[in-house]
Parts: structure tokens; C-alpha cells; sequence
């Protein structure tokens, strides 16, 4: 996608008044003053300050030495061939290396955008990074996903073939469920999998999400600790489970491979939505009856 750059009338004034409410009046970090009609700008790369690059360098240094033993193969393989540890990366270029794989690109965006933009991106085979990097003291924690989550956390699975298919789809289901009044069912699915999802490998458990990858500490957290729970993984289930934003998972579902999470999620989830509406939700840490905790 050429993501053209304009002074734009496009209205944000509905979306941040949407994201005050539902944060309490926090407002967004981004530049949105120079945003397309899909909220894409330029990434602006030489405007990166040689202490940005060296905060990128530290996060990326940081999580190289976790992945090992934690992260699923690709991700590993992908990272390697991205070869972004010596700074912030420019996206056209990492957008070419992906295309040439999956058929996705990167686009560029300040922040967060809206969900009906998010969905259609995704439908379209196009991933937004955000453009901003964290302060060095938010170095172990940020509230708004920044370039490093967004690049370092996501971008290396979408060279997966089975993957970036899924996420397609989820994109394209999403914008579906904006119509039937299921999104909040299908952010669970998003959030336990695309972020917070697990993964069989012959060696155990391996991490697929990124809110996992790119994180200092809940990589090792949810791989050894005995306190969360580690489900596997069930459609409806997931999407019944409400989930954490301030803390590390009490629950984590577990797929077996790529093809089960693109197969699980390909049937129609009309009537799905129909049936959970009537089920109340399950809290993080719960553990129904019959259900097996699957072992560290």
C-alpha cells in the first residue's frame, strides 16, 4: 500500500472522545494531525534520535536473550531474518521482506485507531505498526502499544503463511461482528490468542503471542510459574473469558499448532455470538468443571 501522507479533514473528534471514556480521560500519545482517510502517515524514520535507536537496541537486546527456549520457531526464524537489533527499522523495507513471503504489508499509524480502520487493515492483508517509541523509563512497562510492541511483538509471525491467513480472517470477521454486536466476544479471541497466545512444539509449551513476546517479564511468567492456568484452547470458551489489562494473564489457552487456530476460527461465528449473549462471562482465573490445567 503507498500510504500517502495529507493534511486531512478526517474527523478524530468521535474516536478520542471514545478512547476518553473508556480510559478514563486518557488521551492518545500519537500525532494524528497529519493522518490519511485510514489513519496512515509517514513513518518519518530520520526523525528518530540516536537515543531512540539506542532504546530500541536495549528492548531488543533485552528480549533476544528471553526468547531462546520460550518463543515458537518462526518467530524466532522470522526475527533473524528481519535482522532489526541495530535500531527502530524502516518499515518499507521490512514491508517488502513480508510481502514477498505472505502477501501483508506494514502501514504506518500514531497510535491507536479505530476498530472499524484496525479490522479493515487486517482484512486487507495490512498490519499498523504505531510510529512512537516508548520513554526510557517505561523500559518494563507501557500502557499504549508502541513501535517496539507492535514490530518486534507481531510482525515476525505474519511470515507464517498459516498465520497471516488467520489474521485476515479475524480482520474480515471482526468487521462482521461490528454488525452483529459480537466485538466484544471477538477482542476476547484477539486477546488470548494474537497477544496472549501458547503453543504445543515437541520441546513443551512455546509463546506465540506478542504482548508475551515483547515483554520483559511475563515470557518466563507464563511458561513456568504455577499460578496461571493454561487451558486448551476452545472457541467459545476463550470468548466467554473477560481478561487483564493492568497485570500478567491468569489464564493463558494453549492451540496446538497454527492450522487448529485457522480451522477453529473459520466456521461462521453468527451463532456463537447468539448462544454466548445468553452465558454469562467467566472470570480470568476460572476453571470449569472438567476442564484439565495443562502442565508447566
Amino acid at each position: 500500500m503507498n500510504a500517502n501522507v495529507m493534511d486531512t479533514n478526517v474527523s478524530t473528534d468521535d474516536f478520542f472522545a471514545t478512547v476518553a471514556e473508556k480510559s478514563d480521560g486518557a488521551k492518545l500519545r500519537g500525532d494524528y494531525s497529519k493522518i490519511d482517510a485510514q489513519y496512515v502517515v509517514a513513518q518519518d524514520w530520520d526523525a528518530y534520535t540516536p537515543e531512540q535507536h539506542a532504546l530500541w537496541r536495549r528492548l531488543y537486546q533485552r528480549q533476544a536473550k528471553l526468547i531462546p527456549g520460550r518463543a515458537c520457531d518462526v518467530f524466532i526464524e522470522s526475527l533473524e531474518l528481519l535482522n532489526i537489533g541495530d535500531g527502530i527499522p524502516k518499515f518499507e523495507e521490512s514491508s517488502e521482506l513480508l510481502f514477498k513471503a505472505t502477501g501483508w504489508r506494514l502501514v504506518a499509524v500514531p497510535g491507536l485507531v479505530p476498530d472499524h480502520t484496525f479490522f479493515e487493515h487486517l482484512a486487507n492483508r495490512r498490519f499498523p505498526v504505531t510510529v512512537w517509541l516508548r520513554d526510557p523509563e517505561e523500559f518494563d512497562y507501557i500502557v499504549e502499544p508502541d513501535v517496539f510492541h507492535d514490530f518486534f511483538g507481531h510482525v515476525p509471525l505474519l511470515f507464517n503463511p498459516i498465520f497471516a491467513d488467520h489474521l485476515q480472517e479475524y480482520g474480515k470477521g471482526a468487521l462482521k461482528a461490528m454488525k452483529l454486536d459480537g466485538l466484544s466476544m471477538l477482542a476476547r479471541l484477539y486477546w488470548y490468542t494474537v497477544e496472549f497466545g501458547l503453543i504445543q512444539s515437541p520441546e513443551g509449551l512455546r509463546v506465540y503471542g506478542a504482548g508475551i513476546l515483547s515483554s520483559g517479564g511475563e515470557i518466563e511468567y507464563c511458561l513456568s510459574n504455577p499460578a496461571p492456568l493454561r487451558l486448551p484452547f476452545n472457541v467459545e470458551r476463550v470468548m466467554r473469558t473477560l481478561y487483564k489489562i493492568d497485570s500478567y494473564q491468569e489464564t493463558y489457552f494453549v492451540i496446538n499448532d497454527f492450522q487448529q487456530l485457522f480451522n477453529d476460527t473459520a466456521p461462521d461465528f453468527t451463532p456463537i455470538y447468539q448462544k454466548l449473549k445468553a452465558l454469562e462471562t467467566l472470570p480470568a482465573n476460572a476453571l470449569l468443571s472438567g476442564e484439565s490445567n495443562l502442565a508447566v
